[in-house]
């Protein structure tokens, strides 16, 4: 059985990545600080292991989001590509419509549904959670 490996960019094509291995924590994030990282009412994350991500073209340009945070995105373009938590070192979240095929890894949940803005409106009956998804769901 092969590795999954999926490649991806940002809009202008100056920044380019591949990431492989298996993804997790596949989710929509509606917390504030992503809205307002990619300017959308709710981002698609999936999480992999960070030493199998890697710029394939051009630099990532990462920005301290918060305390903790660092949000990677294409210093040309503007487009938010990667979250790390340095509470989780070993891993790297990747948004999901940077992918060159965005339809192949699905969104599984949603989280931080306490910062959901009232006029989205969730009826796709993926499970939800005010703030983070517990490991074991």
């Amino acid at each position: 059985m092969s590795e999954s490996v999926y490649m991806g960019g940002c809009l202008c094509g100056g920044v380019r990545y591949q990431v492989s291995g298996k993804v997790g924590n596949l989710c929509y994030c509606h917390c504030e600080s992503c809205r307002r990282a990619a300017g959308a009412p709710m981002v698609p994350w999936g999480t992999f292991a960070n030493d199998r991500f890697q710029i394939t073209k051009g630099e990532l340009k990462e920005y301290r989001s918060s305390a903790q945070v660092l949000r990677g995105f294409c210093v040309n373009c503007g487009t938010s590509i990667t979250y790390r938590h340095e509470k989780r070192p070993a891993e790297i979240d990747v948004i999901l419509v940077t992918l060159d095929d965005p339809t192949v890894l699905v969104p599984q949940a949603h989280i931080w549904l306490q910062d959901k803005l009232p006029w989205v409106d969730i009826a796709d009956g993926k499970p939800k959670f005010q703030q983070y998804r517990p490991k074991d769901s």
